[in-house]
């Protein structure tokens, strides 16, 4: 079985239960505080490990992370390729309202001080036909992108969140498998209506296949491995925080098992169902058991 490489984000989440999002020039009482893990690296390798993948986490804290590295090492993730730099650790102010939908503003902080050496560590560890999985919440992506084909790995870039402005440098069709949400996928595809983002993502990137999920309306794809679709499994949705992120890290530890992507999108669908129906994020993610 290969090994997934995760060059992700790690995150201080502080998380704020609210009636509705914010408008601009209000102020609200929240109803509820607390401080938990995330980034959607953090997230995506947590939920890797817990499917039962090989994974290891490779990325920037401060030494206000320990949490991070804890949680990450508890789940089975490999750290050995985490470092701590004299630097704060990335944060992310997370609102939830009373549907579960949540709104999220971030700050780089160690995420975007992935350095060369990293990737030099990362790049001697990992073998021909191991994965890389990306994100775009740190810097160093282009350079990953390109090493990562160089090196015989397969590329798999979540582009979240998204930013139009890295659309158009990111060397994109390098990219083995593109796992996108509707405003990201509409992002990168230039128009809104699903279908018309796969067709248009396939005929611009002939050689990836596109994965775009869509909430409450399941996942669809489209690309080289052949086409299909599923609705979402049912849910008490209590958080949204790190469905996407379940999603993805589920998704690829069950290819990694030689599984189709139909059987591998039903079963990263109903862990994604299982982490919506409890708050917070990396501790929401379901364990192996717990996904039938």
């Amino acid at each position: 079985m290969s090994v997934i490489y995760n060059l992700g984000s790690l995150n201080l989440d502080q998380i704020y239960h609210v009636p509705h999002h914010v408008a601009s020039g209000e102020t609200l009482s929240a109803r509820s505080f607390r401080v938990g893990a995330g980034g959607k690296g953090c997230n995506q390798s947590i939920a890797c490990a817990l499917a039962g993948a090989k994974v290891f986490h490779a990325g920037c804290i401060g030494s206000d992370g320990a949490m991070l590295k804890e949680l990450l090492e508890a789940s089975g993730a490999d750290t050995s390729l985490l470092e701590v730099l004299d630097a704060p650790t990335g944060r992310a102010v997370v609102m939830v309202n009373d549907e579960g939908n949540n709104s999220i503003v971030l700050f780089d902080g160690a995420n975007a001080m992935i350095s060369d050496s990293l990737l030099d560590r990362l790049f001697a560890a990992a073998k021909p036909g191991d994965t890389l999985l990306l994100q775009n919440e740190t810097n160093m992506l282009d350079t990953a992108m390109k090493r990562a084909k160089d090196n015989g790995l397969t590329l798999a870039f979540n582009f979240a969140p998204f930013d139009a402005e890295k659309a158009e440098t990111l060397p994109l069709e390098l990219v083995d498998y593109l796992i996108v949400n509707e405003i990201e996928g509409a992002g990168v595809a230039g128009c809104t209506d699903p279908g018309e983002i796969l067709n248009t993502l396939n005929k611009k990137y002939p050689a990836t296949q596109v994965i775009l999920t869509l909430g409450a309306d399941g996942v669809t794809w489209s690309g080289p491995h052949g086409k299909g679709s599923l609705p979402a499994f049912p849910a008490d949705v209590v958080d949204t925080t790190a469905a996407g992120d379940t999603f993805i890290g589920y998704f690829l530890a069950s290819l990694n098992e030689g599984n189709s992507i139909e059987n591998a999108a039903i079963t990263a669908s109903k862990a994604s169902a299982i982490c919506c129906s409890r708050p917070g994020a990396g501790t929401a993610i379901p364990k192996r058991e717990e996904v039938k």
